[in-house]
């Protein structure tokens, strides 16, 4: 039995995955067809499939993908990084962009709008997200960085809705610059969420 090249194996699932964001970009999830990925991908769809059995798995790996990073960028704080630093730091990558991912995004929630399947993996991720942002909050909380009056568990969708309606800057204001947005967000979570001053 061939043994499988572990790196040879991730950096053919990130191609796969480069691949399909640049054909859900342009035709949506519906209109991106897998002989579309796969030409993008410069593979047979036989070799696509040994990597992913379908679209929706794709967009799963895309998800997982997005979690890790987000763990690792929380993780930060374990080195000394403040959480608010964090936070900021994530809602500034991960908001404004310039437009490109923008529609792969709403594209994404329309979707699961209508596919079981696709509803459930948004569910899964956003619960995930959830979990990574209330044990983030509490540590800042417990390290006199966070309002200890916030309910974490409230708090980590609401900055997920935040994150996700950020989006539409990019739509409605495509002429203005991320670095603008991110300014203001900084300055939006850090009075949201600082412990209030003491008189």
């Amino acid at each position: 039995m061939r043994k499988v090249d572990p790196v040879k194996h991730e950096e053919k699932r990130r191609k796969i995955l480069e691949a399909a964001a640049q054909c859900f970009g342009r035709s949506g999830f519906q209109g991106a067809s897998i002989s579309h990925i796969c030409v993008e991908a410069g593979m047979s769809a036989g070799h696509l499939y040994h990597y992913f059995p379908s679209k929706e798995a794709i967009v799963k790996a895309m998800f997982d993908a997005n979690l890790e990073r987000a763990a690792n960028r929380f993780g930060e704080t374990s080195k000394g990084e403040s959480v608010l630093d964090a936070l900021t730091a994530h809602v500034e990558r991960s908001a404004p962009d310039d437009g490109r991912n923008t529609p792969l995004l709403f594209d994404m929630f329309a979707e699961a709008g209508r596919n079981p399947t696709m509803a459930k993996i948004l569910g899964e991720h956003s619960y995930r997200m959830q979990l990574l942002l209330v044990d983030l909050l509490s540590r800042g909380q417990e390290r006199g960085e966070v309002d200890p009056s916030l309910d974490p568990e409230v708090v980590a969708p609401v900055l997920i809705s935040l994150v996700d309606g950020s989006k539409t800057l990019a739509l409605r204001n495509p002429h203005l610059a991320a670095l603008s947005y991110s300014e203001v967000f900084r300055t939006l979570i850090s009075r949201f969420l600082s412990p209030p001053a003491s008189k």
